[in-house]
């Protein structure tokens, strides 16, 4: 993980936050949830949001959005980035970005999802970001921002300190749709969370983060744009989290089986594997259901693990990724897995 060296300075109250979409464009599709987060990411950071030309635009060609991108790092008046949401194309964006202009005058980088192409982008120039943050999920639907959200989020953009990852107790797949009225003022429908799963030896681990998505990450892969070598990775914890697609469990095993192969497992000595989500809009399983799927997950991805890494401190049902609350997490940061205490500590500096 020697490759990451530069962890972009904060950002100040008044400077400027661009809000792109470098994948949906759901700003422009949701312009009323939208417009709410961007009130809420003021008052929450001190930061003024700045639209791009492609912030709203839906099915803006992959050209474009990189070079809203490639316009944001060039700014020197913008100080951090934030995604809208994720998507399914952002790989096709990456072949336009300009690695000049990100190593110039590296910054602050929040999203999750599709935007796991971004994040290893940066992470491939040496620069740590941070894997999680959304405006039209995190920021704009709900009564209000959630509190670890919302502490990591300020942490993420303008703090820089170090904060015990938690579990707050209670989770959501999905919210309401964001054309529905309800999705500015309701949550979801939330559940009590289960206690997070240990596996492996009772040390901790302190190292930098890598990983994401698992389902962009076999597209990355697949590209040929992931890590040279594992050595890479070497000493590091990797963060594993799946989509709202909700995979079976046996092909969420055979991604994880697949990192195995290429070296990664072996390679880190630490492993966060996100709560995943396991109902939609459309599919809505009763709850003891969901509670089989998220085991059923949970346990084939700890046999994997075990197989190709018993020496790896494991930790399953982390709340970062697809549902929410969300924590944001470094990524090429430093996070401290502690599997004596039981403990997630990351650092946000």
């Amino acid at each position: 993980m020697a490759q990451v060296v530069i962890r972009p300075p904060k950002a100040r109250p008044g400077d400027r936050i661009a809000v792109l979409s470098p994948s949906f464009a759901a700003a422009g599709a949701y312009p009323a949830v939208h417009e709410q987060a961007m009130r809420r990411l003021a008052e929450v950071t001190g930061l003024v949001p700045v639209e791009f030309p492609t912030t709203r635009q839906v099915g803006a060609p992959a050209a474009a959005r990189a070079a809203d991108i490639n316009a944001a790092f060039a700014d020197p008046s913008i100080r951090a980035i934030l995604a809208v949401v994720g998507g399914e194309d952002q790989i096709t964006v990456i072949p336009h970005l300009d690695a000049d202009c990100a190593r110039a005058d590296p910054k602050p980088f929040l999203g999750y999802s599709d935007n796991t192409n971004l994040h290893h982008w940066l992470w491939s120039l040496g620069i740590a970001s941070f894997y999680g943050g959304s405006s039209q999920v995190h920021l704009g639907p709900g009564p209000s921002l959630d509190d670890v959200h919302a502490r990591s989020l300020h942490a993420a953009l303008v703090g820089g300190e170090q904060l015990d990852v938690t579990d707050p107790g209670e989770s959501e797949d999905v919210g309401f749709d964001w054309g529905d009225p309800r999705a500015l003022g309701e949550f979801g429908e939330r559940e009590a969370t289960e206690p997070w799963s240990w596996y492996g030896p009772a040390r901790s681990v302190t190292g930098p983060s890598w990983g994401g998505c698992i389902e962009v990450m076999e597209w990355i892969l697949t590209a040929g744009r992931g890590p040279g070598s594992p050595d890479a990775l070497a000493g590091g914890v990797l963060l594993l989290e799946t989509s709202e697609e909700l995979l079976p469990a046996r092909n969420v095993g055979w991604i994880v089986r697949s990192l195995g192969e290429r070296g990664i497992l072996r390679a880190v000595d630490a492993v966060l594997v996100a709560r995943p989500p396991v109902s939609d809009h459309v599919r809505r399983p009763s709850a003891e259901e969901r509670r089989r799927l998220r085991d059923e997950q949970r346990d084939v991805v700890a046999e994997v693990l075990g197989r190709y890494n018993p020496d790896a401190v494991v930790c399953v049902g982390v709340p970062f990724g697809h549902t929410r609350p969300q924590w944001i997490l470094p990524h090429g940061g430093i996070i401290t897995v502690d599997g004596a205490a039981h403990r997630v500590r990351a650092d946000y500096t």
